[in-house]
């Protein structure tokens, strides 16, 4: 039921504009019935909102967060992202982690390729991204090894890797071309801290050998501008 919960949330908030019932019970091939319930349950607590038979996004997610004292990762604006993308003519990202995912939270890019992942949305590996080992290690060992554990025997290379990297990845929050990409990519994350917690990644992405060739230089603009911005 837990993972049907979050798969609606999911749903309505990819939607922009929201979703009807039905909608939603056929996108997850579930009974109306059973679907019906769920989001009354979630609209009572506040996670939906339904007007006309329409169900978007509720406040709930982001007053918690505010309880909690975390700040919107929404903080960092388009227009910042474009002065990392003008400075660095590479595709930049604001990421984040829903759960094992990494998702691109907003982006500025001029590369089709890299821009498509970024605008659509998808899900990413923790472990096959910059920003992703970042998030992963800023999570709690157990949780860590948990993560880890879970992952294929194809990743058992990428996670020897990332326990390697795992205390300079904590102590620098800095990621820098870890060549554990799928798509020929690689990229330099620079780790967003709130009260010593990682709410977020800032990043360039681009093809493997552009990262490797101007990695310091790539470094040095995402850790400045992470500082102009206040974290760090």
């Amino acid at each position: 039921m837990v993972d049907r919960v979050a798969a609606m949330m999911e749903l309505v908030a990819r939607s922009g504009t929201g979703l009807t019932l039905t909608s939603i019970a056929k996108s997850l091939n579930a009974p109306v019935s059973s679907v019906q319930g769920l989001l009354n349950g979630l609209v009572a607590v506040g996670y939906l909102d339904e007007r006309d038979l329409i169900y978007t996004l509720g406040t709930a997610p982001y007053l918690l967060n505010v309880l909690a004292g975390r700040p919107p990762v929404t903080s960092i604006s388009h227009e910042q992202l474009e002065q990392v993308h003008t400075e660095t003519g590479l595709t930049t990202a604001l990421s984040t982690a829903v759960g094992d995912n990494l998702f691109y939270i907003d982006h500025v890019s001029s590369d089709p390729h890299f821009a498509y992942l970024a605008e659509n949305r998808l899900r990413r590996s923790l472990l096959r991204t910059s920003a992703g080992w970042l998030l992963l290690a800023d999570r709690e060992r157990r949780d860590i090894w948990s993560y880890l554990n879970s992952r294929p025997a194809e990743d058992a290379e990428f996670a020897e890797q990332f326990l390697r990297s795992l205390d300079e990845l904590r102590e620098t929050g800095v990621c820098v071309a870890p060549t554990v990409a799928v798509d020929s990519g690689d990229g330099v994350s620079v780790a967003l801290r709130e009260r010593g917690r990682t709410i977020a990644t800032v990043g360039v992405i681009g093809w493997a050998g552009v990262i490797s060739e101007r990695r310091d230089e790539l470094t040095e603009i995402c850790i400045r501008h992470a500082q102009a911005w206040g974290f760090r």
